[in-house]
């Protein structure tokens, strides 16, 4: 009797960042009004990071990528933009 031998599905883990308070008052404010921003990796490319942006269940995806470097400074200025915009 012979096995086959599966793949493995490729897999990257997420980079880490640590939050300042006042950071987590705005991404609160925003999770708090439907409004989500998150990361998946593009396995298209050359392992780069899309932004997934969820307002009200409706997702909208950055067209452009991101390095391991910068995607967390690209989500905090959605979180902060949405937050200025609805925020009154």
């Amino acid at each position: 009797m012979a096995f086959k031998k599966w793949q493995r599905s490729p897999s990257k883990k997420a980079p880490h960042r640590s939050w300042t308070q006042d950071e987590m008052k705005i991404i609160g404010w925003c999770l708090s009004k439907n409004i989500g921003v998150g990361i998946s990796p593009d396995w298209k490319g050359d392992m780069k990071w899309q932004i997934e942006i969820s307002i009200n269940g409706k997702i909208h995806t950055d067209p452009n990528r991101y390095d391991n470097d910068n995607v967390y400074d690209k989500v905090n200025e959605y979180y902060k933009y949405y937050y200025d915009k609805y925020n009154k």
